[in-house]
């Protein structure tokens, strides 16, 4: 009997309510109820020792916006790895490696995997030297907090588990798999307006079809995102 292996993301975050609601439905939701997908939250709050759970301070040096502390960060870190095995813990970070379908696709590999959610000025640097495997970023921009990129990266990653999406093929013809974009896709009624779908499309000829998708998968690339081409 073939066994199902859960994938486990055990997210921190001072905001845990902000996540809740990406992951209850959709595809993710489906994913969980298949047990394939396990998504766990934690305040990092409940990790301070400070009697008004303080998590923050005002950064060495001076200057403006408070500072993640290392000691609730190191202590809920310690207390997951007590558990269980972690292949990455990933800080939310705009400093980080870009987020292409590529490491989405090396990241679905994994097992287990903490994000811990960046907020404020950011975090004190030693917890990026020193306990952090790597740092991914979902773009050129800064965000309130590392939150909704989390669950940018846990849906990325996460609807190409196997198992997750109805047709597991359909992942493989996503945009930016193999650096080309998605060619158009079209669906009932045929014709709108006047607006045609592409005759291509009813032929029933598979061969002339596949051929036109990568054409217009190629042609879309060039002239909406050309850098793809050269990589």
């Amino acid at each position: 009997m073939l066994q199902i292996v859960c994938m486990r993301f055990d997210i921190i975050t001072l905001l845990p309510g902000l996540l809740a609601g990406p992951f209850e439905h959709s595809i993710l939701k489906r994913a969980a109820d298949k047990g394939l997908l396990e998504v766990e939250l934690h305040n990092l709050r409940d990790y301070t020792t400070f009697k008004h759970k303080q998590v923050d301070d005002y950064q060495y040096g001076g200057g403006a916006g408070m500072v993640l502390m290392i000691e609730p960060v190191a202590r809920c870190l310690d207390f997951l790895k007590a558990q269980r095995e972690y292949e990455e813990i990933i800080y939310m970070s705009p400093d980080g490696e870009l987020l292409n379908q590529s490491l989405a696709n090396q990241l679905s590999l994994k097992n287990n995997i903490i994000l811990l959610c960046g907020h404020y000025k950011g975090i004190d640097q030693r917890i990026r030297e020193h306990l952090i495997t790597r740092e991914i970023s979902i773009g050129d921009y800064v965000l309130s907090g590392g939150e909704l990129a989390a669950a940018v990266l846990v849906d990325t990653i996460g609807r190409l588990i196997p198992g997750v999406l109805n047709d597991e093929s359909s992942a493989l013809f996503d945009s930016f798999q193999d650096n080309l974009l998605a060619p158009p896709v079209y669906t009932r009624p045929e014709t709108f307006n006047n607006w045609r779908v592409p005759e291509v499309l009813l032929s029933g000829d598979q061969k002339r079809i596949d051929a036109w998708r990568n054409e217009l998968s190629l042609e879309r690339t060039r002239l909406l995102r050309p850098a793809l081409l050269n990589k």
